[in-house]
């Protein structure tokens, strides 16, 4: 459901009734759109010409950088899932892709500013779904290939509950990885058939075991609520299943449903009633009172959870990210770029085929020119979506202008008690947290939108 437009924000504002059907229009339908990045990936085309790295990365001034290498392999693909992955367990095509990522490392080493790494994270698919050698070649290749130096940054791996073993473990342990992060989604067998996991209670709770042997500093958690057939007492009964092996942190995710994910959206509702608020009121709830610190809509992490390195400092709105590997993106100030994307099985399969089969990624040729609105949009809802905010005075400094006169809209916000202005900081309320989807959602730029509308994913 689209807002209603209107030509002068303080219409709105002036206008009691106005303001008030404002805000129900945009808390309606509290689950628009999962705005994890933006400009979103489906915003994404065939850039006007190839652009040379060493041309797109001539001019970036950053104090650090963020590498990610993305492994799109998984054992099977969830009902929910709509990354760019693809359900193959074959060792030989797991090392043709990772020999494919060490070429492409290697040419992009000479072409990116020579700014240390601060943060590090494998991710996916399912990283760990590699052959032990091959999982310990994607360190080699960051520490030796890109210059990332394990003792300044943080390293992040996703896992699944079936590839833990000791011998991944002791990998990761040898390679100083801080933060371990794997994906539950429920500990109730009958909900994880649902969504089409293969995934037992008992491998569950096996892998759980196993990892708090290896003392990560971090183990983050994965839970999603709304799932079909789930009630309150069988989320709180994961909730709690989750809590009892104290993770450091912890990931709550509504379940979305799109129109190329298996699971279809008329299976979250039961009875006519969609469940996710509840559902989330009762885990922020529950978290906070185990003494859980909220950081976001979905993130909750104790205080002190963190890494005992001296970590370089990198900022959650900087660009300055590396993607290594098939469906990664790279973010520079001006350009956002990566491979092409689906969530069918066989274009999925033909994009990976042929990133393994290139023998030249000197060049970007497909992601999105960011205007000045996107950056500025951009950095506005990398903050605005975390508890700590948006800084006034850093938007200011960054733009030389300020953000309620660029977007007066922001003030709907403030006037309906979804976000609050204290210390020249804009934050969202505990109202407006809940509601983080939609008014990501009701932020994008008609642009933005206009193209995500038209992406088609085969």
């Amino acid at each position: 459901m689209s807002l209603t437009v209107y030509p002068n924000y303080m219409d709105i504002i002036q206008n009691s009734e106005a303001l008030r059907s404002w805000k129900d229009n945009l808390t309606s339908e509290p689950y628009r759109s999962y705005l994890y990045a933006y400009p979103h990936k489906t915003s994404y085309r065939e850039l006007e010409r190839k652009l040379p790295l060493s041309e797109l990365w001539s001019q970036e001034k950053a104090d650090s950088l963020f590498l990610y290498m993305h492994i799109p392999f998984c054992g099977a693909r969830c009902g929910f899932c709509n990354l760019f992955t693809l359900p193959d367990k074959r060792a030989d095509v797991h090392t043709n892709y990772v020999d494919a990522l060490e070429r492409q490392a290697a040419q992009w080493a000479t072409l990116i500013p020579n700014a240390p790494i601060a943060r590090f994270a494998v991710g996916g698919g399912t990283p760990t779904l590699l052959q032990p050698d091959q999982l310990d070649r994607l360190f080699h290749i960051a520490q030796h290939g890109m210059g990332m130096d394990p003792s300044q940054a943080s390293i992040s791996v996703e896992t699944s509950p079936e590839t833990i073993s000791t011998e991944r473990l002791d990998i990761l342990k040898s390679r100083q990885v801080d933060r371990v992060s794997m994906g539950i989604q429920s500990f109730v067998e009958f909900e994880a058939d649902a969504i089409y996991r293969p995934q037992k209670p008992q491998e569950v709770e096996r892998a759980l075991r196993q990892l708090k042997l290896y003392s990560f500093p971090i183990l983050n958690l994965d839970l999603i609520y709304g799932l079909p057939g789930q009630t309150l007492d069988s989320w709180i009964y994961s909730l709690d299943k989750a809590l009892s092996y104290d993770p450091e942190e912890l990931f709550i995710y509504p379940l979305y449903t799109r129109e190329h994910t298996i699971v279809k959206p008329e299976q979250i509702r039961q009875s006519g009633e969609d469940q996710r608020l509840l559902l989330y009121r009762a885990a922020r709830d529950r978290l906070l009172a185990h003494g859980y610190t909220q950081y976001s809509m979905r993130r909750f992490a104790k205080a002190e959870a963190g890494s005992k390195k001296s970590l370089l400092p990198y900022g959650c709105q900087e660009e300055g990210m590396i993607g290594l590997g098939c469906g990664a993106r790279s973010y520079t100030r001006t350009v956002h770029y990566s491979s092409r994307y689906s969530v069918g099985r066989s274009a999925t399969a033909s994009i990976i085929a042929d990133y393994v089969a290139s023998s030249d990624y000197t060049h970007a040729d497909y992601g999105i020119v960011l205007s000045r609105d996107d950056q500025q949009r951009r950095f506005i809802l990398k903050a605005l979506l975390h508890t700590e905010g948006l800084a006034l005075s850093e938007y200011t400094e960054r733009f030389a202008t300020s953000a309620l006169n660029d977007y007066p809209e922001l003030n709907l916000l403030l006037h309906t008690e979804l976000a609050v202005i204290e210390h020249e900081i804009l934050q969202l309320t505990d109202e407006g947290l809940m509601y983080s989807d939609s008014i990501g959602d009701w932020f994008i730029s008609p642009e933005i939108r206009s193209r995500m509308e038209s992406c088609v994913l085969s």
